[in-house]
């Protein structure tokens, strides 16, 4: 059976990647990503913008990791600014992450939707939540000359995706097992609901070139989930979860 053109080319730069991904650090290199920022307020609810509290959580995930010896922490940002999308992937690729961990907050028009998930970009395009798709890369709309630096991304074509799918594949069984680990933890500890483990093609996860996940925390728009989501103790909680998931993944791989 030939090989085509496209597919060792891909095969090339998942070689490449992988290369340069591994073995160049001793520390446990984790990218926290507080999901949009600035002029990208995210879901609005009950009169919480998404932004200020990704930001808040993921803080305060990093501040539980920064206890732990041989963990090296990357923030895309600490405070309430716009950082392209694009932009969060260099970040984590840059640095050679061993882990990217997005945290955003879910949101719908009917109020009645809650509890948090947990998503791992997949190969599979069946069933996918399309809302929630439009949802994390509608910022790109927002950035600068969009129509040249996305040229060609379509997650309802996985035929221009091949080479970073190919990368994303090889990580697909890290992430999983990272987000079971999370996912269970927000079933043990929070009144946050589990709604599970999804995969769908979003763009900060297929430009990364490590295991990786987007959290939606909860729903914004659902009053019980926000009261968590808005609350001191709530926000602990959720970033006790995440940060112990992320630790059982180092010391179960690392």
């Amino acid at each position: 059976m030939s090989i085509s053109k496209k597919t060792k080319i891909a095969f090339a730069f998942l070689i490449m990647l992988m290369g340069t991904t591994y073995g160049q650090s001793n520390n446990f290199i984790v990218t926290l990503d507080a999901g949009h920022g600035g002029k990208d307020t995210g879901a609005k609810y009950f009169n919480n913008k998404e932004k200020d509290l990704t930001l808040a959580v993921t803080l305060k995930v990093g501040q539980l990791l920064e206890q732990n010896p041989n963990v090296t922490l990357i923030y895309t940002r600490k405070t309430d600014e716009f950082i392209e999308l694009r932009e969060r992937a260099k970040i984590a690729n840059r640095a050679n992450s061993n882990l990217f961990v997005s945290i955003h907050c879910n949101a719908n028009r009917s109020s009645t939707g809650n509890g948090s998930e947990t998503y791992v970009m997949g190969m599979s395009r069946a069933n996918m939540n399309l809302e929630v798709s439009k949802a994390e890369n509608s910022v790109i709309l927002l950035e600068d000359n969009y129509q040249k630096t996305y040229k060609g991304f379509d997650p309802n074509k996985p035929e221009t995706l091949i080479g970073l799918q190919i990368v994303q594949e090889s990580n697909l069984t890290s992430s999983i097992d990272l987000a079971t680990k999370i996912q269970n933890n927000f079933s043990n500890s929070i009144s946050i609901k589990s709604r599970g483990i999804k995969q769908e093609p979003l763009w900060v996860l297929d430009a990364t070139t490590m295991p990786g996940v987007l959290i939606e925390i909860g729903f914004i728009s659902n009053k019980i989930d926000v009261s968590i989501l808005e609350s001191e103790e709530g926000q602990n909680d959720i970033a006790k979860a995440i940060a112990n998931a992320i630790i059982s993944y180092k010391n179960e791989n690392f």
